[in-house]
């Protein structure tokens, strides 16, 4: 409606970019950190952060795998015995040369000329190289197979072009990886992981994904397949929201992870990789993100309900109080999700009305206020954060309910806000995918034509390689469109490839990216 006024002051069909900026700020995530590309992700962000990877966590281990940690120097070495995997990331390394310091005279600090290292040590940009040297060890004989294992750490890749959770030169993820006896082995636990994403994406994010195969341009340096979710924004850009490869031999032929079968012959074990990271925040942001602020879904809220005491500095305040605690404690004694309810008393200063506001746009599920009225009628104020707005009139939609009435029904309504986030992602990304295009000129046409947000196409493609699939490349880079992934479960195709004409094996999405 137009006479509402949001908390926000970009609107998100004015300028994206500058409204998710805005988000983060006014959800109070993250700020810059005075280093370029790394950020300050701040207590509300990284309790997102938290719940994703605790839910991630549990997926993980629930597969039998457990968790490690490795250093995160690397001999620049282990780079250079894989030649792909090395050329893939070289431009992005961050390099260790010197171990010390010393001052120049004029008031400065200057690497120790005589404290240059034997070898330079990179910044770990991911860990195949060094975990790999770790698997031969480990590695002797079949009976050590399979060898799974995760790591929770940071990473560095030095990014030109940088965007707070999206792209940053550190960021948070987590790795897992596996060495296995057989192929068949590998590629069971490359589609194990690629379901595990999707199913934390879609029921801890409420963010809906297609799940597929990158072709061959867009794979991890040395894989021989890498598999991605792809989400959609509310822009209609992709977002690859987490990767699965499988390594082949190639990463065990470099580092020497070989296994004795059981007939005693020496054999190479194939491996996997697979990540995801705190882009995911990012990803949440622009999916469930309104122009009031962020909206969280209940499963990764770090607050599910959040309780605002009315309070006037008046004798009546201890009342209200220890009312709102009689609140607290009823939630908190309940289920949903899996987990028990988790409920935030705020007893900060300031008014509840700038405080409503703050957790507004924070995005916490349910925001509850009680003030003296309300105590005294056994009431109080309920705002569901996925439905602010009351229609009629322009006003934030506050429910007035019974007290015994709202925690006895607020599992149920938690649950509720967690899949109509879900449902409302769902419906927008299927609403803006394009299938029946046929030619490459329709394709061009249907993105110059469908304005700032057109979302993504379905086409036909018949999965060339070589020279052939960097022509496909290079006209794509002219649009500024990449191939996403070709989808799991699409259907059959029935025509020729838009690109080379050539009869289609199958179908891919073609959409603008981050």
């Amino acid at each position: 409606m137009s006479n509402i006024r949001h908390a926000l002051n970009v609107k998100r069909e004015d300028d994206f970019a500058k409204w998710y900026q805005e988000v983060i700020a006014a959800a109070d995530l993250a700020e810059e950190s005075g280093v370029r590309g790394c950020m300050v992700i701040k207590p509300w962000g990284y309790g997102i952060w938290e719940r994703i990877q605790r839910l991630m966590d549990d997926r993980i281990k629930a597969a039998g795998i457990q968790n490690a940690y490795f250093p995160i120097f690397i001999p620049l070495a282990n780079f250079e015995r894989e030649a792909a995997h090395v050329d893939g990331f070289a431009k992005e390394m961050a390099v260790v040369t010197h171990h010390r310091l010393i001052a120049d005279g004029e008031g400065k600090l200057i690497p120790d000329p005589e404290a240059k290292l034997e070898e330079p040590l990179v910044v770990r940009p991911t860990s195949e190289t060094i975990i790999g040297d770790a698997m031969a060890r480990w590695v002797q004989s079949w009976r050590d197979l399979p060898l799974m294992m995760n790591q929770w750490a940071n990473v560095v890749r030095w990014e030109m072009r940088t965007r707070m959770f999206l792209r940053t030169s550190e960021f948070l993820w987590q790795e897992g990886h596996t060495a296995h006896s057989t192929r068949a082995e590998a590629l069971e636990e490359t589609h194990r992981a690629l379901e595990m994403y999707s199913a934390c994406a879609e029921e801890d994010l409420a963010m809906p994904v297609v799940a597929g195969e990158k072709p061959e341009n867009e794979r991890f340096p040395g894989a021989d397949e890498t598999w991605s979710i792809e989400a959609m924004m509310q822009d209609g850009k992709a977002l690859q929201a987490g990767t699965s490869h499988y390594l082949g031999t190639s990463f065990a032929s470099a580092a020497g992870i070989r296994y004795q079968d059981a007939e005693g012959t020496q054999q190479l074990c194939h491996t996997t990789s697979w990540g995801t990271s705190t882009r995911l925040v990012g990803g949440v942001i622009m999916t469930h993100g309104d122009d009031d602020g962020l909206r969280v879904p209940p499963r990764i809220a770090p607050h599910q309900v959040v309780i605002l005491p009315m309070l006037r500095d008046k004798p009546e305040d201890a009342d209200v109080l220890a009312y709102c605690e009689g609140v607290r404690a009823a939630l908190a004694g309940q289920f949903t999700l899996g987990e028990p309810i988790r409920v935030l008393l705020d007893k900060s200063p300031g008014k509840a009305t700038a405080k409503r506001w703050d957790w507004v746009r924070k995005g916490a599920p349910i925001i509850i206020e009680v003030g003296p009225r309300d105590m005294d009628n056994g009431k109080l104020a309920l705002l569901r954060r996925d439905r602010l707005w009351n229609a009629d009139n322009g006003k934030p939609d506050m429910q007035f309910v019974p007290v015994d009435e709202f925690t006895r029904n607020a599992p149920a309504l938690i649950e509720e806000i967690q899949s109509s986030l879900f449902e409302e992602a769902r419906e927008r990304r299927d609403a803006n995918i394009t299938r029946g295009l046929t030619q490459w000129s329709e394709v061009t046409d249907f993105f110059k034509s469908n304005g700032k947000y057109p979302g993504w196409v379905e086409v036909e493609w018949a999965r060339p390689t070589g020279d052939a699939l960097e022509k496909v490349v290079e006209r794509l880079k002219g649009e500024k469109l990449t191939i996403r992934n070709v989808p799991r479960g699409s259907d059959k195709p029935s025509g020729t490839c838009i690109f080379t004409g050539e009869p289609a094996v199958e179908r891919i999405l073609v959409a603008r990216a981050y």
